[in-house]
């Protein structure tokens, strides 16, 4: 499946999550549902995978988990929070940088129109 059409499909979930259940839950709510809805549409869904840096041939595990990694491409972060700020961004482009990933989706389910929670982060690809 293309990146856009991955993405499209994560949104679409997210989009079906909003509507049924509404906005601001925790966020551990909206992870947990939104892995069973992308795992439903016959998508690999790992769930707070450890991301740890690598530096000079050493490693280091700092704790950093990301939300979800789907298909093993497309990091998700969900966020439930009043206004997303330019600190949750970083957080999803650290990730991205981490891991090599592409492309990542950042997820504000505490909002009343979900297109207005969702911002899409590129890394290193025309977006």
């Amino acid at each position: 499946m293309r990146l856009n059409d991955l993405s499209g499909e994560i949104v679409d979930a997210a989009l079906t999550i909003h509507r049924e259940i509404g906005p601001g839950l925790l966020e551990s709510v909206y992870e947990v549902v939104l892995a069973h809805e992308l795992k439903s549409r016959n998508l690999k869904v790992s769930r707070q995978v450890a991301v740890p840096i690598e530096y000079r041939g050493l490693r280091f595990d700092e704790g950093y988990g990301l939300d979800l990694l789907v298909e093993d491409t497309i990091i998700v972060e969900i966020k439930s929070v009043e206004n997303l700020t330019d600190v949750h961004k970083k957080q999803l482009l650290t990730y991205l940088r981490l891991t090599n990933k592409s492309l990542g989706l950042l997820l504000n389910f505490n909002v009343n129109l979900m297109k207005q929670g969702i911002v899409r982060i590129a890394n290193g690809i025309e977006d």
